[in-house]
């Protein structure tokens, strides 16, 4: 039992050496090697999300649909939000929503939607105005009313950026698998959530979605971005883990309902409270789902 222990341990830090040695600091010749990989881990690398098994809808026994708030300004949800200043830090550390605004805009995440049900695509290019603010002074209007051309320094430009993200939503699916005997839950769909940029300096700005991606068309780049671990800096968390893992802490705003899928505000109205205490109840329905198969 011994050896089988020791064994194990052997082979996991032999599997930690190569998942997350990548960073290469140790081996650096020099400060432009770092983040690259040896010859050595580039031909054992085998290091890819793990695929989504298929399940047949006749092993589904019960499921229901759940869209959550993941609030940022939590301690917890700090490896989703930072870091917001990427001009002192190495590449290899980077937000979730710079990572998805990046990958959207060289093309790498093709398809991005307007609402949680993926009925209506946009390009980015659509998205220019939602994310983006161009306004101009009053010295610049004098300048076009006088048919002179605006001077760029009287023109303001004003871009979402991570720092102005304060929350996350996702569109998840809790099903039981009967044929594995479990619980289990499929992320479908994330949208960083924003201040309306045209009102973004006011004091209590609307929130609002500015996209929704499909979770599968994301899994790839999301498990190649790696974010802080603050208990073990040589084992970092990718960002397809802590999303999947559940590495987070959230708040259910809506659940399929034969209302339309109207959200929790809708019939519990100015009660934070009570709103707070819904979303447990739904949740606390979910996992004693799973605990009442096995009541005998």
């Amino acid at each position: 039992m011994n050896l089988k222990n020791l064994v194990l341990t052997v082979l996991g830090l032999v599997v930690c050496h190569l998942s997350y040695g990548q960073a290469n600091v140790l081996n650096a010749s020099e400060p432009a090697d770092i983040g690259k990989k040896t010859q050595e881990q580039i031909l054992y690398d085998n290091d890819h999300p793990l695929e989504y098994g298929y399940v047949d809808k006749r092993d589904v026994l019960w499921a229901k649909t759940t869209w959550e708030t993941i609030d940022l300004d939590e301690r917890i949800n700090f490896p989703l939000y930072y870091p917001i200043d990427t001009n002192n830090i190495g590449a290899n550390r980077r937000s979730l929503y710079d990572v998805l605004v990046t990958n959207i805009r060289n093309g790498k995440v093709k398809n991005i939607y307007s609402d949680s049900y993926f009925t209506e695509t946009r390009t980015f290019e659509d998205l220019q105005s939602t994310m983006s603010k161009i306004d101009t002074t009053d010295l610049g209007y004098e300048q076009y009313n006088a048919g002179e051309q605006v001077d760029p320094q009287y023109i303001n430009r004003r871009d979402i950026t991570s720092a102005d993200i304060a929350e996350y939503k996702i569109r998840g699916y809790w099903y039981f698998d009967k044929r594995q005997g479990e619980l289990r839950y499929r992320l479908l769909g994330l949208a960083p959530v924003a201040p309306d940029v045209n009102f973004i300096d006011d004091d209590e700005p609307d929130m609002v979605a500015l996209f929704w991606v499909w979770y599968p068309d994301v899994r790839e780049i999301l498990h190649n971005t790696s974010s802080f671990n603050r208990r073990n800096t040589s084992m970092p968390f990718t960002l397809d883990h802590i999303l999947n893992a559940r590495r987070f802490n959230s708040i259910i705003y809506k659940e399929d309902n034969e209302q339309g899928d109207r959200e929790i505000k809708d019939y519990i109205v100015d009660n934070a409270l009570m709103q707070l205490l819904e979303s447990e109840r739904i949740k606390e329905s979910i996992r004693n789902f799973e605990l009442d198969m096995w009541s005998y």
